[in-house]
């Protein structure tokens, strides 16, 4: 039964992050080049949090700095400089990049301020190597208009994007410097959404006005959702970093289910009687219960001189093998929580068990050990004495909040659309101004530039698209929502392919592609402009168009040419094409005595196949007719 989701009091904010497609970074003049290859140099830090100017610490970068973690960098000469190594002052706000922010928030109905003000804001997970974003807000205010509602949008905002994280081993964490400090448009509504599927609409007429400016980036990572999604009796969660459009009315639905179960968890504890006074930090040495387990986990810790701690959790029997969402349990999210917090693998808990080699008689011993009724679940860590009270201390602290209900915290998306903690909601401390970037003071003569140039707004290109190119709405409207829109206009104008191939090609072929695990993202456009003009040229087949992406795809650098020739699929010379349609001819004289010019049909579709991607069809279609038409009038 669906969800009554205005009922549950559900609200949904969004801030939505948009790469800008400029010629270089926000804060230097490197350029915004993304690297495959292995870095030029490397550096390592380690972040800590300092107070405020009121003496304050971040909750979530103390998180972080509790953590322990030795970053490492990872820098290319050509587009990583001082500025993001931290080792020199920020350069003077990119220009175009707030050309282009600006741009997108008149568009949106929004008040630019009167002065650009940089901010810092703490965040010391090693993805910044200051230990704070830069960012700032250029306009305020606002609205779109969606489905006939009025989204107002709070501000637009301006920051630089952080280092891409590459690697992970213990508490060693390997970022890429090619990223930070790349441009990134923020648009933030307020929260007046109400459903999953509204969510969705909203972040997707945002990316529309943001793609219509022509000046946003493209690919992977381009583009990343975070959601604020609150219900009543709930509590206000962050979720980061969702990527594909199609995952935000998901995330937000099953945040909703996870919070509503959550509130069940609660409703059942506090129906058993447990209060907060029974979870206490009473940590029972279990070593000796699995000396000889067969369980690999446990073993590979003891062999470490490692000891399993074991913690009784009074009244939560049942509890922590509760499912929150697909996949992920209580147990779950108690696991996240003291992982984060200590540094272990994982906990295990009697929910879940005898499994993973654990054996049932050793789960009695473990709960005869610590007392344990039917009511109670038992949790045990192994590791380092320290790791193991660290965790179990999480532990407790996890499911002391458990009574409560929901926690507020900062969640990061997985791609099938659950979500997984990350930290605690920052808090107020985190902001601080920026002293090595002047204010800079926008003026009404340029804002009255930048709207006599404002670009079309999508309904005003879907309309275009339809009328100068004779595009069916459908592909129309697939087109505005896709990210390929200058190239389209382009390949129309430059190639002789037909607008209806083109389009059909960078919307329905592309996508089929992707969802059939082809990165469509490493193909340029300039390789795609190539082989439309190929197409155009009769130097290769429309059908063959899927082949060559998907070849080209797994060769970077490759060109259409070399991908027709690998593939078999470079264009049969008219000779050749009459030769095997002959050919094809002579192998079903039967058919064409029985059936005369009738068997076109059939002949087409035999010549088809075996010429598909080197041949014209309508090339195919003349000389088989006319071949068809001799045959028959001979015979």
């Amino acid at each position: 039964m669906p969800l009554d989701y205005e009922g549950l009091g559900l609200r949904v904010g969004l801030e939505v992050h948009r790469q800008l497609s400029t010629r270089h970074k926000l804060f230097c003049n490197c350029p915004p080049i993304l690297h495959t290859e292995e870095p030029d140099f490397t550096f390592k830090r380690r972040l800590r949090p300092t107070q405020s100017e009121v003496g304050q610490v971040d909750p979530a970068a103390f998180f972080e700095f509790r953590r322990g973690r030795v970053i490492v960098y990872e820098g290319y000469r050509d587009s990583t400089c001082l500025v993001e190594a931290d080792e020199e002052p920020p350069h003077n706000l990119n220009p175009e990049a707030l050309e282009i922010a600006l741009t997108a928030a008149l568009m949106m109905g929004c008040t630019p301020v009167d002065e650009v003000h940089v901010m810092r804001k703490i965040v010391i997970d090693g993805s910044n190597t200051a230990g704070f974003q830069r960012t700032c807000v250029v306009a305020l205010g606002g609205e779109i208009e969606v489905a006939g509602k009025r989204i107002p949008i709070q501000h637009v905002g301006l920051e630089e994007d952080a280092a891409r994280k590459v690697g992970e081993e213990g508490a060693v964490i390997r970022y890429r410097l090619d990223r930070l400090g790349i441009p990134l448009i923020e648009v933030a509504t307020a929260p007046v959404i109400t459903s999953p599927k509204e969510a969705e609409e909203v972040a997707l007429a945002i990316g529309r006005i943001l793609r219509a400016t022509g000046r946003v980036a493209r690919g992977l990572g381009a583009v990343r959702q975070d959601i604020n999604i609150s219900i009543r009796d709930g509590a206000l969660i962050e979720v980061k970093g969702v990527q594909e459009l199609r995952l935000v009315s998901k995330v937000v639905e099953y945040e909703v289910q996870r919070q509503l179960r959550l509130l069940e968890i609660r409703d059942e504890l506090r129906s058993r009687g447990v209060d907060e006074g029974d979870i206490s930090e009473e940590f029972v040495d279990a070593t000796s219960i699995f000396k000889d387990t067969r369980c690999r986990v446990l073993q590979k810790a003891l062999k470490r001189e490692g000891v399993v701690l074991a913690l009784k959790l009074p009244g939560f029997a049942g509890l922590l093998g509760r499912e929150l969402m697909p996949g992920v349990r209580f147990g779950t999210e108690v696991s996240d929580f003291a992982r984060l917090w200590s540094g272990v693998g994982g906990i295990f808990h009697t929910d879940e068990l005898p499994a993973y080699g654990i054996t049932e008689g050793e789960v009695e011993k473990l709960r005869e050990l610590v007392k344990a009724g039917d009511e109670d679940a038992v949790v045990f860590v192994a590791g380092s004495r320290k790791e193991a009270e660290d965790a179990l201390r999480a532990v407790v602290e996890r499911c002391r909040m458990a009574l409560a209900g929901v926690p507020e915290e900062t969640r990061a998306a997985r791609p099938d659309g659950t979500t997984r903690y990350m930290r605690p909601r920052p808090g107020a401390a985190r902001m601080y101004p920026e002293t090595d970037v002047p204010p800079i003071r926008i003026t009404q003569d340029y804002i009255e530039r930048l709207r006599l140039q404002l670009p079309e707004m999508p309904e005003q290109l879907l309309e275009r698209l339809m009328r100068d190119y004779k595009l069916n709405r459908k592909l129309a409207s697939q087109l505005v929502d896709s990210e390929y829109v200058e190239l389209f206009e382009r390949a129309a104008r430059e190639t002789g392919v037909s607008p209806t191939v083109i389009a059909a090609t960078l919307t329905e072929t592309l996508k089929s592609l992707s969802r059939d695990g082809v990165r469509v993202d490493r193909v340029s456009d300039g390789q795609i402009l190539e082989l439309f003009g190929m197409v155009g040229r009769g130097e290769a087949a429309k059908e063959a168009i899927p082949d060559v992406i998907r070849w080209l795809s797994e060769h970077e650098g490759a060109s259409p040419m070399e991908a027709l020739r690998a593939l078999g699929l470079t264009m049969l010379s008219r000779e050749e094409l009459t030769e095997l349609i002959r050919m094809v001819v002579q192998e079903n004289l039967e058919l064409v005595k029985e059936r005369g010019v009738k068997a076109f049909g059939s002949l087409m579709g035999r010549v088809m196949s075996r010429v598909r991607g080197r041949a014209n069809p309508e090339v195919v279609k003349e000389i088989l007719k006319s071949e068809l038409d001799r045959v028959v009038g001979a015979s």
